[in-house]
């Protein structure tokens, strides 16, 4: 396995050559201790190349194997098994409605005038929000003023008519008269004109008072409540 005869040869040189100049036994253990470091040097050589491929065996025997691909199916929502919402009733439509003045009630400067509005048709309808409201004269039919500027003095909730049922509104108008000319220009109206909640067909009241044709905000709707506010 060792190179033997090179290493005996080297042996007997250093002892031939070391007992010449030195003479003794120091020169004898001189060329031993080189012929031993010889060795071991040729030693580690045949060791560090016969141990490198085990190395790499073992380093690729090592090696972990890749993941197999995910064959995981994404994640779905699932479908929906709620039941479509049951429709209410629709807004009132055109026509469907009667508008007449209800309970009128004076105060110091000024009117609260009820407007009913009573379902004829014979289907449940229903009404939301405010009443468009403004005072004209004629025939022929022309606005006075500004028309009702709308106020959170009732809440604004949906009504439900069913057929003949009522629902009221209160108008505050504020008296012209108490403004200077200059300031108002009042004029006298001859009706109410009233456009039930979200709808675009209005009806003119039969109602005596003054307005201001100038800009000076007189009226002030309330929003659509249920029942009636009364008869004048």
């Amino acid at each position: 396995m060792f190179p033997r005869a090179e290493h005996s040869a080297t042996r007997d040189r250093c002892t031939r050559r070391g007992l010449a100049a030195m003479g003794g036994r120091s020169a004898a253990v001189s060329c031993r201790m080189a012929a031993a470091l010889i060795c071991l040097a040729a030693v580690a050589a045949c060791a560090s190349s016969s141990s490198s491929p085990a190395t790499s065996s073992s380093s690729a025997g090592a090696s972990s194997p890749a993941a197999p691909a995910s064959t995981t199916a994404p994640a779905t929502a699932p479908s929906s098994s709620q039941s479509p919402a049951v429709a209410g009733p629709s807004a009132c439509p055109n026509g469907s409605l009667q508008v007449k003045l209800g309970l009128g009630q004076g105060y110091a400067g000024g009117t609260y005038q009820v407007i009913d509005f009573t379902n004829t048709s014979g289907t449940t309808c229903t009404l939301y929000g405010y009443p468009g409201v403004s005072l004209a004269s004629g025939p022929p039919y022309t606005q006075i003023g500004l028309a009702a500027k709308r106020t959170n003095t009732a809440p604004v909730k949906q009504i439900t008519l069913a057929p003949g049922a009522t629902a009221n509104a209160v108008v505050q108008i504020v008296d012209a008269l108490n403004f200077p000319t200059t300031t108002c220009s009042p004029v006298k109206s001859t009706n109410m004109r009233v456009f039930p909640p979200n709808q675009t067909i209005s009806v003119y009241l039969p109602y005596a008072s003054y307005g201001c044709s100038k800009s000076v905000q007189t009226l002030f709707i309330a929003a659509v409540q249920a029942g009636s506010g009364g008869s004048s």
